[in-house]
């Protein structure tokens, strides 16, 4: 998987956790914990997952900023 596809799922997996925070915070609906159980060993894993993505897209903005300068 080249850099920019990588970079396409991960950005679609913390929009999907935003999703999920806005429905708790207007709804009080945890969309992971519906699915998968209260914290189960699963739910755990996604939270991790768009966690750890959220993290990797910090470095889109040093390449955005590399992108405009050259």
């Amino acid at each position: 998987m080249n850099s920019k596809g990588l970079d396409y799922t991960l950005l679609t997996l913390v929009i999907i956790g935003a999703i999920n925070w806005g429905l708790i915070g207007f709804f009080r609906f945890d969309i992971v914990e519906f699915l998968f159980g209260d914290m189960s060993w699963l739910a755990r894993i996604i939270y991790a997952v768009i966690g750890i993505s959220g993290l990797y897209l910090i470095s889109a903005y040093g390449r955005i900023r590399s992108v405009d300068q050259a």
